[in-house]
């Protein structure tokens, strides 16, 4: 029995260095008495640098959810503009081949990096003054799930982001088949085309039978 009791009692020691444990408690001590130690000014101003970073991208998200991205365009000197999540791409106006049959508004097909495309002159399909094709000369291709064609314009302006509460839903001087298509005026006077219309409206799907 004694020789159990002694045995038992050098097991218990086994493995553990009291030396190391204290310290590391010592260390853990130190590190809490430093900061302990930051002075209060300094403390309020890294919590308030801490707040500031963390409320900078909510700021953004909610930023993002009130305005919309739209690519600017001239159509028949007027500035309009339609929102980007329609947009595939902009191709530049070459060649075309027109095709019989058709509206007036369909200016013809284009060979976009091996698709076909349909291209529409809105101008003709608003009722617009026209304007000869020149270098400047754009294909704005819309696409949707179920529907790809392109919009002729005279030239682009660029990106930009439009804030929401700011778009104008009418305009006494925008009337006729414009005002069908229309999503908004931004104060500056650019005429935001309603995207997702233009891609289900009946008016501008070509049947096979056309």
């Amino acid at each position: 029995m004694k020789n159990i009791s002694k045995i038992d009692k050098n097991k218990k020691g086994v493995g553990i260095n009291w030396d190391e444990v204290q310290s590391r408690l010592n260390s853990v001590q130190k590190s809490l008495e430093s900061n302990l130690e930051i002075p209060a000014e300094k403390l309020k101003e890294i919590l308030h640098s801490r707040a500031e970073a963390f409320s900078r991208e909510p700021e953004k998200k909610d930023e993002d959810q009130n305005t919309i991205e739209i690519l600017e365009f001239v159509l028949a000197y007027e500035r309009y503009g339609v929102e980007s999540s329609f947009i595939q791409e902009v191709y530049p106006m070459k060649t075309f081949t027109q095709l019989p049959c058709t509206p007036p508004f369909v200016l013809g097909i284009i060979n976009a990096r091996g698709r076909i495309i349909s291209v529409l002159d809105i101008k003709k399909f608003f009722d617009l003054p026209e304007k000869g094709l020149t270098d400047l000369n754009k294909v704005i291709i819309l696409h949707s799930a179920k529907m790809e064609f392109g919009i002729l314009a005279d030239a682009i302006s660029g990106m930009r982001k439009i804030p929401l509460a700011k778009l104008q839903q009418e305009l006494p001087t925008l009337t006729g088949i414009r005002a069908d298509f229309l999503k908004g005026v931004t104060p500056d006077g650019i005429i935001i085309l309603d995207g997702e219309k233009f891609l289900n409206d009946n008016k501008i799907i070509i049947n096979d039978e056309s």
